[in-house]
């Protein structure tokens, strides 16, 4: 720690201890979701402070807690006995001004934000390092504080930047976004995302050729406007061209524009996307779809830097920069021939990799809030956020689809939800979607069971084992379905004292379609 302080700065430093916190505190809350038991949000919530304790950390005191998932509604206060962290900076920097426990408040804020689905910020109000006898933190939703960016600031990716703004009062508003880097899809705090946005940033001052690699949905088009815009070119257009969706006899009119006269039915001169790029960005989305007739052309041109109009004998020069983008191992194409080498070379003079979702799942939570908040003002709805069993199915899941389809779920799940309430688990998944239900939680004894049988019916569609008993016994009865939804109605409302809100987040339900039970229950009682 100190060494790092010595070598990068105190500034600097707490960035990376920070953003190392989130990333602990991320990844236990992925644990936490996976073995808590259904209904138990406090407890579950726990096993985070409990975690930092076994780690001997810290010793970690509950002041007050309050949690409503589906609501977003958090604040938490907690004091932090012996803390680890604050006992090393004493030793090497001595007291000073300012809390130190950089690490924790990231683990805190990870763990918080992750197990919400939303940004949640701590905050060091007293600590050790200071001359506190304990240090004490507070915890609320990034919109909840008067102004968050100062904790924010050390939660943004990319490379070790002097954290001090000294621009314009507008520049420095758009850099303290909370933890968005740029419009779109954009948004991240964990180590796989910090590299490329890290690699991104390095070559962006320059000229060189960037290859976007990465599978369908995780945002490379995000990641080319994002280069563009921190270029020197950002001035100047960039061009998108979709190398799948343009058919193979009329690439090469798109890419390099045409002559009058070129060939019957050509009477006029058409500029292309290339001309069109000039002074700019030329992004070859898909590049691995192109043929190889127009694979030549653009590596001859990306070698000169000049090219003909088709039907045209005039040389003409652009100035641009070109970055593509592609899911495919352009490896295995160029030994099936598929690709040509030479223009692979020219392209790939900075590959970044982007990775999935999968391998970002501290992201989950942010882009989830991102999206709800995009969409719930799209459809004019109040949205109040996720039930516990929606992200901890967010949590499970591969997102074979990456972002695109994290966002689409969520576009989904607001359309289907009723305003007021929370995106349940039937909002965003149905049955044969190929979601891994095997999330375990803790039973009585204190041992892992699975929380869903393994055996799935003939649809495809995993059941919870006790269920499969209980309607094997009810069927076996003769018992019909509209005397055991009133009988469910009946329990649920029982279990939550008369809420009838409660009771429809009990059976995955709307508020309505409780009263529209009961109402029923009432009219066919008074008939009786």
């Amino acid at each position: 720690r100190s060494e790092l302080i010595d070598q990068i700065g105190l500034e600097r430093t707490r960035a990376a201890f920070t953003r190392m916190g989130y990333q602990a505190g991320a990844a236990d809350a992925e644990i936490s979701s996976r073995v808590r038991e259904k209904g138990k949000v406090f407890e579950a919530f726990s096993v985070g402070p409990q975690l930092h304790g076994l780690e001997g950390v810290v010793l970690v005191e509950q002041v007050h807690c309050d949690i409503d998932v589906e609501r977003g509604h958090f604040y938490a206060e907690y004091i932090w006995h012996n803390s680890f962290e604050a006992e090393a900076h004493i030793s090497g920097q001595g007291l000073g001004a300012d809390p130190v426990c950089w690490m924790q408040i990231g683990y805190a804020s990870g763990f918080a934000s992750a197990f919400l689905g939303r940004p949640i910020v701590y905050r060091e109000t007293a600590c050790a390092a200071m001359g506190f006898d304990v240090c004490r933190i507070v915890g609320k939703p990034a919109e909840d504080w008067d102004d968050a960016s100062p904790d924010l600031k050390y939660l943004r990716p990319g490379r070790f930047a002097p954290l001090h703004d000294t621009s314009s009062a507008k520049a420095k508003r758009a850099s303290t976004k909370p933890m968005l880097i740029a419009d779109g899809e954009l948004a991240g705090a964990s180590a796989p995302f910090n590299h490329a946005y890290h690699l991104l940033q390095k070559v962006a001052p320059t000229d060189a050729s960037v290859l976007l690699i990465g599978e369908s949905g995780v945002g490379k088009s995000e990641f080319a406007k994002l280069l563009h815009r921190l270029s020197a070119r950002k001035g100047s257009q960039l061009v998108a061209v979709n190398c799948a969706a343009i058919p193979e006899e009329q690439l090469e009119d798109l890419l390099f524009g045409i002559e009058k006269g070129a060939y019957p039915g050509a009477t006029e001169t058409s500029i292309g996307h290339v001309e069109r790029a000039n002074g700019g960005t030329l992004f070859l989305d898909e590049v691995d779809a192109l043929p190889l007739k127009a694979q030549a052309r653009l590596s001859r041109f990306l070698q000169d830097g000049a090219f003909e109009r088709v039907g045209g004998r005039k040389q003409r020069n652009v100035n641009l920069r070109v970055v593509a983008s592609t899911s495919a191992d352009l490896s295995k194409a160029i030994e099936a021939g598929n690709f040509r080498e030479d223009f692979y070379f020219r392209l790939s003079v900075f590959p970044i990799k982007i990775p999935p979702l999968r391998d970002r799942r501290a992201d989950i939570s942010l882009l989830l809030d991102l999206f709800l908040k995009r969409f719930s003002e799209h459809y004019f709805k109040q949205v109040t956020g996720f039930t516990e069993r929606a992200l901890a199915a967010v949590m499970a899941y591969d997102w074979p689809g990456n972002i695109r389809e994290l966002e689409n779920r969520v576009e989904r799940g607001v359309i289907l939800c009723e305003d007021g309430e929370a995106i349940s688990f039937s909002h965003l998944f149905q049955p044969g979607d190929g979601l891994d239900l095997s999330i375990f939680r803790l039973n009585a004894d204190g041992a892992l069971e699975a929380l869903f049988d393994q055996q799935a019916t003939p649809d495809g569609v995993r059941t919870p084992a006790p269920a499969v008993d209980a309607v094997s016994k009810i069927l076996d009865q003769g018992v019909g379905l509209s005397a055991v939804t009133d009988l469910l109605v009946r329990q649920a409302l029982q279990r939550s004292s008369g809420n009838q809100s409660a009771a429809a987040r009990l059976l995955g339900m709307t508020r309505a379609q409780i009263q529209y039970r009961v109402s029923q229950m009432k009219r066919n009682a008074s008939s009786k």
